[in-house]
């Protein structure tokens, strides 16, 4: 079976944690044991996010003040190389003898895209409130709440054709397990002459993983995050897992838009696309997904299952 498995920025780097080196490389060698016992029985080709690790490099770019700084796609490419590089060496380490390639990877979007004009994807570091518009007035951010916190936000088109699709089916067919599309692929636009450049943005990781899987002819989307289920009425306190659902029954549940909304829309499309399954969990539990046994499983409904019987 074909699989994308899209781990989230948020799996390699937790919430409030020191952004050390470190501490990243900690997680990605976790990461890598996890995906590493799916690859023993299937073909593999692995994407990740980079909300954390593209927002403190935006950041540390903005603290040097002898260049401008450098735009977002430049720093999602920078963000790509670093996870890219640290994911394809533990990979390497957790499968001996297996190929392991990481891909530097454009995503084309429409630069008529309305989300130009409404920024909208957390990145980088949380903040108490008041810290959060300290910022926003000293830097020009945009800044909105992230579940408890605040962060900074910046468009998120929508990804509508990977660049280096051909190459990545080229690896893929030779066994290579890449590492491609990595915080959701650098975004470019295509110019009047054909030509590409990049805008000033963050594409959606998962929406871009459900792209990614669909062109890759994929059998399964494997949406890993640092949460066990998506859960209807989540954060309050009849807050219940949700371990199997259609498309239809997750599209009348809402939310969070800057969380887990954006991965079950990415399910929810792969699956209708394609007829395949998705599935949303807990990055130790990814072998446990794969066979059925946690998580949340996104697939055509079986007969009689209407959405209340799906949580």
């Amino acid at each position: 079976m074909r699989i994308v498995v899209a781990l989230g920025g948020n799996a390699l780097m937790r919430r409030g944690e020191p952004a050390d080196a470190e501490v990243q490389r900690g997680h990605v060698e976790h990461a890598a044991r996890a995906i590493a016992e799916i690859v023993r029985e299937h073909d593999v080709v692995v994407t990740h996010g980079n909300g954390p690790q593209v927002g403190l490099l935006a950041l540390q770019a903005d603290a040097y003040d002898a260049v401008q700084p450098y735009p977002l796609d430049v720093l999602g490419a920078e963000s790509e190389g670093m996870i890219g590089y640290l994911l394809e060496q533990s990979l390497t380490n957790a499968l001996p003898g297996r190929h392991v390639a990481a891909l530097l990877t454009q995503v084309v979007v429409d630069r008529r895209d309305p989300a130009f004009e409404r920024p909208a994807k957390p990145i980088g570091p949380v903040y108490d409130e008041a810290e959060a518009r300290r910022l926003a007035a000293e830097r020009g951010f945009a800044v909105a709440r992230d579940g408890l916190h605040f962060r900074r936000v910046v468009p998120s088109p929508e990804p509508l054709a990977v660049v280096e699709i051909e190459a990545l089916r080229l690896l893929v067919e030779h066994g290579v397990l890449v590492v491609c599309v990595g915080g959701g692929g650098i975004p470019v636009v295509v110019g009047d002459d054909g030509g590409l450049r990049g805008v000033e943005a963050v594409i959606d990781k998962d929406l871009s993983a459900a792209l990614l899987a669909r062109l890759l002819a994929a059998d399964f989307l494997l949406l890993l995050t640092d949460v066990q289920t998506v859960e209807r009425g989540w954060g309050t306190a009849e807050a219940e897992p949700i371990r199997r659902a259609a498309p239809h029954e997750l599209r009348e549940l809402r939310f969070a838009a800057g969380s887990m909304g954006p991965k079950v829309e990415a399910a929810c499309r792969f699956v209708e696309v394609t007829g395949g399954r998705a599935a949303i969990g807990a990055l130790e539990d990814a072998a446990a997904i794969v066979r059925g046994e946690a998580g949340t499983l996104v697939a055509a409904a079986p007969a009689g299952v209407r959405a209340p019987a799906a949580v």
